[in-house]
């Protein structure tokens, strides 16, 4: 699917995240990012958490993006099995409180463990941050962003032209 060898992996705590996730898949999609998509559970598959975070790097992998709900782990356990950058999205799930035990259990990282943490469902910023962070070290994905944000502009011109009749 690239026209890049890198490759991001977009972790989940389960496969009822996948509509909010595949919004990430989507956006590395769209710059021809490489990328693998995997149900990794914390707390029900936590052998699996560890091999997926360990063997990462090996891998081929530049960055992990991991989406969970509710207690929210995945994605600060899996920082602390890797040096690869980790994106964590919280996302409301149906055993969450409003999304905010979610968002609080990705955020509140101890100190030498970061994961950059999006908003609640946040999975497009998600892809769009990896997609930056592949780009500073490739100067063809750097190109595809400057053109990506231009058109962000555009959409702002444009809504503004409309308002204005």
């Amino acid at each position: 699917m690239s026209e890049h060898a890198h490759k991001v992996g977009i972790i989940m705590g389960s496969s009822s995240d996948l509509k909010v996730m595949q919004q990430a898949a989507d956006m590395l999609a769209e710059f021809g990012i490489d990328y693998e998509l995997s149900v990794v559970s914390a707390h029900r598959t936590p052998e699996a958490m560890v091999e997926y975070g360990k063997s990462a790097a090996d891998r081929g992998l530049r960055c992990i993006i991991a989406g969970a709900g509710g207690a929210a782990h995945l994605p600060g356990m899996v920082a602390s099995l890797t040096t690869l950058p980790v994106i964590g999205v919280p996302i409301n799930s149906s055993n969450s409180i409003d999304g905010w035990d979610s968002v609080l259990s990705i955020l509140q990282m101890p100190g030498g463990v970061p994961v950059a943490t999006m908003a609640l469902n946040g999975a497009k910023n998600a892809g769009i941050l990896a997609v930056e962070m592949i780009g500073a070290f490739d100067a063809d994905v750097a190109a595809k962003l400057s053109t990506y944000k231009e058109s962000l502009k555009e959409k702002v011109r444009t809504m503004n032209e409309s308002i204005k009749g």
